[in-house]
């Protein structure tokens, strides 16, 4: 039985592709990395992956914004087929400059009505921490709800903000569209640093679609791949270190009926 093929995309400034790379590979994934423009210039790339995946950096240096540039030309120039690798069933995800790619496009939170962005962290400065993640019911389909994703967040634009957060914060969570939210050491949600290294609205971490398939989170589930990983070299107080190639294998077995879910 061939591995699911995940196509990854590379552009100027992504410094996070080895270790995403690695993680799918891990996971049981064949890994085949393509530059924008040349994905750009054959979109048909698309038509044989599994999952396309954006990884973490700061494209085009964020000189308009983190991934404001890219998230333009994936708009402009693969809007099309990306939305045919959804319909056909396939998988959209995104961390770090990938997830604000995905908002950036559109793509997420795709709730009509609902802006959200991406913004500096409330601390104004660069955060690289360890932190908590707990699995929302919107992502249940690949970790338990409920249950907690050690990873590690680095950024400076990570807080998500909502147009009117009273407003779109329920409408988000009664579609089922908040993948993942900050938590403390008890587990529960919280906006409070350093639990929350950014002050999102509705302590959000990840987006997920309704479909399930099109998800985006701001930490980096991939550098936690076992124990030796964790803070604690596994411990417990961060878990067992089986939680990030959980992560990456719930997302490559999703089912690619998109009526599934």
């Amino acid at each position: 039985m061939k591995p699911p093929r995940v196509l990854q995309l590379f552009a100027a400034g992504v410094n996070c592709d080895r270790e995403l790379a690695h993680a799918f590979t891990r996971a049981g994934a064949e890994v085949v990395q393509v530059h924008v423009r040349e994905l750009i210039r054959r979109p048909q790339l698309l038509r044989d992956c599994r999952l396309f995946a954006l990884p973490g950096g700061f494209t085009y240096g964020d000189d308009l914004g983190a991934g404001a540039i890219l998230g333009a030309e994936v708009r402009a120039f693969l809007a099309e087929e990306l939305a045919a690798h959804h319909d056909r069933g396939g998988t959209i995800f995104g961390v770090c400059n990938g997830f604000q790619v995905l908002v950036r496009c559109g793509l997420l939170p795709g709730l009509e009505g609902v802006r959200a962005s991406l913004t500096w962290n409330r601390t104004h400065r660069f955060e690289c921490r360890w932190v908590r993640l707990r699995v929302e019911p919107g992502l249940g389909h690949v970790l338990p709800a409920g249950s907690i994703l050690p990873a590690a967040a680095a950024h400076a634009e990570g807080r998500l903000v909502l147009g009117d957060p009273e407003r779109d914060l329920p409408r988000l969570e009664a579609a089922g569209l908040v993948a993942l939210r900050y938590a403390d050491a008890a587990g529960r949600p919280t906006r409070e640093w350093p639990a929350c290294p950014n002050g999102s609205d509705g302590a959000i971490a990840g987006l997920v679609s309704a479909s399930g398939r099109i998800l985006g989170l701001m930490p980096h589930p991939e550098r936690n791949l076992g124990p030796e990983s964790l803070p604690d070299r596994g411990a417990g107080a961060w878990g067992d270190g089986g939680e990030g190639i959980a992560f990456f294998r719930g997302l490559l077995a999703l089912d690619r009926d998109p009526a599934a879910r």
